[in-house]
């Protein structure tokens, strides 16, 4: 059932045997009821909203590799060791960075650049040398000088070289070109693109750690007044530097010599610079409520809880980790849920389905029926669960309703904060996601 307008409790479908028909119960709306516990709906609720309080407040924040980010997967273990799971943090390398102050001027003007994630750092000095598409840097001589990327070659934000999933050739031939032309370094002017990077603006068009030039970048209207002075001496000081890192995913198993698997992913990394509310301490809360709630699971299959760290970073390290410690795995799994930017204070839970049987999917969607607050939405294809997708696994994901909204206004952003998440609408998917998932 949905929440109660005006309330902070709701009824839930209580599910019994198999051999038995499904009843629903209404429950006392001072209480949810699971099984034969019955529990204040008010503490889930308010567990939620500590869960998203803590992720969000780890120092400096849960980028990849930091002290933050470590943090916020030992909170996490910590947690779900409570309710008896078996937990893997089994560590992996990444890469993280330090960035200071970085400044580009000439002749006395300055301009308001950003430092790259994972730039090299730099202080040069140099000639200031265009381009506008990939042809132009195909016939640029730009060695030794300062490179301004603008126009349409700034179309897009570059998949980082390394990654395995999307590699678009003309992003290939972008990075081949400029490691042939080797300028001493790159500024980057961009446009406002939500639908690819959130409401970030300007945007880095190269993050990646594998890439050797430093590089900066402006917005696209600060880079119309850099490409007036072409041809003039500019200065470029970049001060950052990269750190060789450990990180780790959580994952955590009821019953894990179960012939078949059932996964319920959701990213607990941020953004840069983010609070990460939204993206994704909200995901990250509901396996949290989802581990508590199915701590009593006795199903035949092997529940796995997993926590991906990297989502939001160019390596997807975690993704990467957890295929090649389990992709031999993917055979017996019966179905995965990811779940991300989840619970924003406007808006429904939108759920999608990815290679699933019509049985599955009339299964789901009869189970999320009774929830007022999950609606059935568009398949978008930039998550945890595409790991899955491309393997042929089963595949359902949660997102908001909302989310362009979101990525418009407020996703890798400071304004990802934990007032625009709704700690009800997590305990509500949690509760959905623990009733369907108890039919297996």
């Amino acid at each position: 059932m949905a929440l109660c307008p005006g309330t902070s409790f709701f009824a839930v479908v209580v599910l019994v045997p198999a051999a038995q028909p499904r009843n629903r119960e209404t429950a006392n709306l001072s209480n949810m009821r699971f099984e034969r516990e019955t529990v204040n709906a008010s503490d889930y609720i308010d567990k939620a909203s500590s869960y998203v309080l803590s992720l969000c407040s780890v120092k400096p924040n849960r980028r990849t590799g930091s002290p933050g980010n470590r943090k916020a997967t030992d909170f996490f273990a910590s947690i779900v060791h409570q309710y008896r799971y078996e937990v893997d943090t089994t560590s992996f390398e990444c890469l993280d960075y330090v960035s200071g102050e970085a400044s580009l001027g000439s002749d006395g003007k300055a301009f308001e650049i950003h430092t790259s994630p994972y730039s090299l750092g730099c202080d040069i000095s140099a000639e200031l040398v265009t381009v506008s598409s990939i042809e132009e840097l195909e016939s640029s001589i730009c060695e030794g000088k300062i490179l301004l990327m603008k126009g349409a070659i700034c179309a897009e934000q570059l998949m980082p070289k390394g990654f395995v999933f999307y590699n678009p050739d003309h992003h290939q031939r972008i990075y081949a070109l400029l490691e042939r032309k080797k300028p001493a370094g790159i500024i980057t002017a961009t446009e406002k693109k939500p639908e690819q990077v959130g409401a970030l603006y300007p945007f880095p068009l190269i993050v990646d750690g594998d890439f050797d030039i430093p590089v900066v970048y402006c917005r696209d209207t600060v880079g119309a007044d850099i490409a007036e002075r072409k041809g003039d001496i500019f200065q470029l000081k970049i001060d950052s530097h990269r750190l060789a890192s450990r990180v780790n995913n959580v994952i955590a198993r009821k019953n894990p010599k179960g012939p078949e698997k059932i996964v319920v992913t959701a990213h607990i990394d941020a953004y840069e610079n983010t609070p990460g509310a939204s993206d994704n301490a909200s995901g990250t809360a509901v396996l949290l409520l989802l581990a508590e709630m199915l701590s009593d699971y006795q199903g035949a299959a092997c529940l796995e809880i997993a926590a991906f760290n990297g989502e939001d970073h160019y390596s997807v390290g975690g993704q990467m980790d957890y295929l090649n410690r389990y992709g031999q795995e993917f055979k017996n799994i019966k179905m995965a849920i990811n779940i991300d930017d989840v619970g924003y204070r406007k808006g429904r839970s939108a759920y999608s389905f990815y290679d699933c049987s019509p049985e599955l999917q009339q299964r789901a969607e009869i189970s999320f029926k009774d929830f007022e607050g999950l609606v059935s939405g568009p398949q978008w294809f930039n998550g945890d669960h595409m790991i899955f997708v491309q393997s042929g696994v089963s595949c359902l994901a949660f997102t908001s309703d909302k989310i362009s909204e979101l990525m418009a206004t407020v996703t890798h952003t400071p304004l990802d904060t934990p007032d625009i998440v709704d700690p009800r609408k997590l305990v509500e998917l949690a509760v959905a996601l623990s009733s369907f998932i108890r039919q297996f």
